[in-house]
């Protein structure tokens, strides 16, 4: 559901300049937008769309499917190279970005601090989610995922374009990062204490130690609870009601408040969609680990689990 901008962004600047937004007329989407929203904003200057479609173990599917055809006006986010840094065999398959070098990038792309930016794919939001969380790292509120992606944007009748765009530099994107992350050092002090909870977004039989194919070491970190991040959605592929979400995380979390719960998966990708979903269930302020199991498993005197 948009917000009213009024409530939550009066005083941003468009394009540095002293003119502030229109707030009467301006909606902030902060977890979601859906397809009939996006279409009401795709062609407003405050509006920037990033197609961010991955496929583990094919480094060329997001590019080659966004050439192929893609949200008009959407940029395309590459997950290896634009969501993420270099790894170097102990930082997990997806490290965090240097948060300079994202803000220059999406600077180049067009986002300001006044810009309503929106992720999408076609994997049910959960690459979306990734870039949803890195602009709430970078303390951008104005950011949705696309609810359904681009399934449900062509099932609306929304178009698709061929033409790669590439932004257009509108203005300074000022960084103020949140604490909303934790590292291997942070989860390895606090694994005792009861007061944390760990979620394991994985599927189910990784995270019993099974069927690993991707990480070298099987397992996971001890004490984690698991919930399968496609637990989230639907079968339209859309994200559950916020009722039902609640009620599946708090069978997980018992009385341990939202604050205390830390997210992690593989390489810290989809976490984000279970962060994300938690959000819309009304479970803030829960954290990240971005460098998740692929990072644990890089010290052999971390401790690990199966079962």
């Amino acid at each position: 559901m948009g917000i009213k901008a009024k409530d939550v962004a009066l005083g941003y600047l468009l394009n540095n300049e002293q003119d502030t937004l229109n707030c009467e007329s301006f909606n902030m989407y902060n977890k979601l937008i859906q397809s009939s929203e996006l279409r009401a904003i795709i062609n407003e200057p405050t509006t920037v769309i990033f197609d961010c479609r991955h496929e583990l173990g094919n480094a060329e599917y997001g590019i080659t499917s966004y050439r192929k055809g893609h949200i008009p006006n959407a940029i395309f986010a590459c997950m290896d190279n634009d969501l993420s840094k270099e790894p170097n065999g102990t930082n997990g398959r997806h490290p965090l970005p240097d948060p300079r070098l994202l803000a220059d990038w999406l600077n180049k792309c067009g986002v300001t601090n006044s810009t309503q930016v929106v992720a999408y794919d076609d994997a049910g939001g959960v690459y979306a989610s990734r870039l949803w969380w890195l602009l709430k790292w970078l303390d951008h509120d104005a950011v949705a995922v696309l609810d359904g992606g681009l399934q449900n944007w062509m099932a609306f009748g929304g178009a698709l374009d061929s033409k790669t765009t590439h932004g257009l530099l509108k203005g300074r994107f000022e960084v103020k990062l949140r604490d909303i992350c934790v590292d291997a050092k942070f989860i390895l002090k606090e694994l005792n204490r009861r007061e944390m909870v760990i979620i394991d977004a994985r599927a189910n039989d990784r995270f019993q130690g099974r069927n690993e194919t991707i990480d070298p070491v099987a397992g996971h970190i001890p004490g984690a609870k698991n919930r399968f991040f496609k637990n989230n959605l639907d079968q339209e592929g859309k994200f559950r009601d916020a009722k039902e979400l609640k009620a599946s995380f708090k069978k997980i979390m018992g009385v341990t408040p939202s604050h205390e719960v830390i997210h992690q998966c593989g390489s810290g990708v989809t976490a984000c969609h279970n962060l994300l979903a938690m959000e819309l269930a009304g479970l803030k302020n829960s954290k990240l680990y971005p460098g998740s199991w692929s990072e644990w498993i890089s010290d052999p005197l971390r401790p690990i689990s199966t079962g």
